[in-house]
C-alpha cells in the first residue's frame, strides 16, 4: 500500500500596519502663564526654546496647537506628566491626546 503524501502550507500574515499614532493637543486658558507653557514644552516635549515659544504663541492666538505626534503609550505618558506638572503648579492646563 503506497504512503500518502501530506503537504503543510504555512499562511503568511501580510496585513502588517504601522501602529496608530496620536496627536497631543494643548488648549489655551486664561490662567496658565506663557512662561510655564514654554517650560513645559521644553521639559516634557523636548522642544527647543524657539519651537516652544512658537507653539505657545500658536496656542495663545489659535486656542490650541498640536505639540507632538506619538505612539499611544508615549502620548499618554507625556499628557499625564504635563497634566501633573500643571496641577502641581496650580494651573488648569488642558492637554489631550487624539487619534491621528
Amino acid at each position: 500500500m503506497p504512503k500518502e503524501k501530506t503537504f503543510i502550507r504555512e499562511k503568511e500574515n501580510t496585513n502588517l500596519r504601522e501602529p496608530r499614532r496620536y496627536k497631543v493637543v494643548l488648549y489655551n486658558d486664561d490662567f496658565t502663564t506663557m512662561e510655564f507653557v514654554v517650560m513645559l514644552l521644553m521639559k516634557v516635549f523636548n522642544k527647543n526654546e524657539t519651537e516652544a515659544e512658537t507653539l505657545m504663541l500658536q496656542v495663545h492666538h489659535s486656542g490650541q496647537a498640536v505639540v507632538g505626534v506619538y505612539s499611544l503609550d508615549i502620548a499618554a505618558t507625556k499628557v499625564q506628566k504635563a497634566t501633573q506638572m500643571a496641577d502641581e503648579a496650580g494651573f488648569p492646563l488642558r492637554i489631550v491626546l487624539l487619534p491621528e
